[in-house]
């Protein structure tokens, strides 16, 4: 199911709807978002099309003029992969794949694609098969043509079982055993969190591509992969780590993303698991990425959705190096002042002073304002290690000299 080789990248273009959910502006930034999916998953975007439309066409989502216009387009560009923003139904699937003659992929499918591609572990590969099948089984229908009905004979006389009647349940098998291994690799992983004992535990958590892994590498002197694309980690990464003298674990976990499909979040369950059992979640979030208010509220609803809302929390906002506000002329009284042009010292000033008892603000690359972050980590996880062990508060002094 899962194929692991070198991708050259290939043409695409991709294909947003306009509607009372989804503004102009809105689309721009989920085609935006779309287009980095795109390049991670080893393609190159040549043109986005967007249609307004307040019903979706039951068949092909788009309108039929819109669909001649991508048509054309294709035809003349030997475009290889039509990305859609919206999840497809299987019906609009094959209609657009038979019109367009080319791949139709939607957003769940380009993630699903992404993590095959980033999965190492076992563990992990096993997750994302799981997903992909769950994803494909009521996508069947018209994959198989080559052959109606099963072979007749002596005793096989009737209607038989269709091909695609047999594929499927080749799937819902494949999908049944997945499971059962994933329970058993879970009670596993639920064992090596039992034998940690009663230390601390911290988790990072945020949006894809916010740096947790190359914050991971700074604080706990490891070397876990990180880049610049979506979806770098996938695999939960727990070090442990010492600040000052006070020992705790931290665990790197897989990023989330708006409109996450659903088989994701079930097949990830026990990844997220780590996120259940942390004492203290570190949300991270990308400062310089003009909709980072939008991905604190899908980290957020995602952690409502696993139950871990409510645990105690501290906001880091990373890249501080790389985060540039808009300026507005002296002389300008028509241009209104948004969050796009404070500072953020201006930031500082806002709702970030009170979240979580006061935000950080770090750069993780360029090691700024790192000791301040170590003091807020250490002081949190002393309150949990001396609740737990209210023997051992003479051991970790209040203020240490250096973190």
């Amino acid at each position: 199911m899962i194929e692991k080789k070198s991708i050259d990248y290939e043409k695409a273009v991709l294909i947003g709807i306009i509607n009372k959910d989804q503004n102009e502006e809105k689309v721009k930034e989920y085609l935006d978002e779309l287009e980095f999916l795109t390049y991670t998953a080893g393609g190159e975007v040549l043109k986005r099309f967007t249609q307004r439309m307040d019903i979706p066409n039951p068949k092909t989502l788009i309108g039929t003029g819109k669909m001649e216009e991508i048509e054309k387009y294709v035809d003349e560009h030997e475009i290889g992969s039509v990305i859609f923003d919206d999840e497809l139904t299987p019906g609009q699937q094959r209609n657009i794949e038979k019109q367009l003659r080319c791949k139709i992929i939607d957003r769940t499918s380009l993630i699903l694609d992404i993590f095959a591609q980033r999965a190492q572990t076992s563990y992990a590969r096993t997750q994302v098969e799981l997903a992909q099948y769950e994803y494909l089984l009521p996508r069947l229908t018209g994959l198989w043509t080559h052959l109606e009905r099963q072979k007749g004979g002596i005793g096989m006389r009737g209607p038989g079982e269709t091909e695609i009647e047999t594929d499927r349940r080749i799937v819902r098998d494949r999908i049944t055993l997945l499971k059962k291994k994933l329970l058993k690799i879970d009670r596993q992983m639920e064992t090596q969190r039992g034998n940690r004992g009663a230390l601390v535990r911290v988790a990072l958590v945020g949006y894809t591509n916010v740096g947790k892994s190359t914050l991971m590498n700074v604080i706990s002197k490891s070397e876990v992969f990180a880049e610049n694309k979506l979806f770098a980690t996938l695999d939960t990464t727990v070090r442990k780590v010492v600040i000052g003298n006070l020992p705790f674990l931290l665990s790197d976990t897989v990023g989330f993303i708006r409109k996450l499909p659903t088989q994701l979040v079930e097949s990830f369950k026990s990844t997220l698991d780590e996120v259940r059992e942390a004492d203290l979640l570190l949300h991270i979030v990308d400062i310089s990425h003009p909709q980072f208010e939008e991905h604190i509220e899908s980290v957020n609803q995602i952690l409502s959705e696993i139950k871990s809302s409510d645990k105690k929390m501290i906001m880091v906002f990373n890249k501080i190096d790389q985060y540039e506000h808009e300026t507005i002329d002296d002389d300008d009284l028509i241009t209104e002042r948004t969050g796009r042009h404070f500072t953020i010292s201006d930031w500082k000033q806002t709702w970030m002073e009170k979240v979580g008892d006061r935000a950080i603000f770090i750069s993780a690359l360029n090691k700024e304002n790192l000791d301040e972050f170590r003091k807020r980590v250490y002081d949190e996880v002393r309150d949990i290690h001396i609740t737990r062990f209210p023997y051992n508060n003479f051991l970790y002094p209040e203020h240490l000299d250096e973190y």
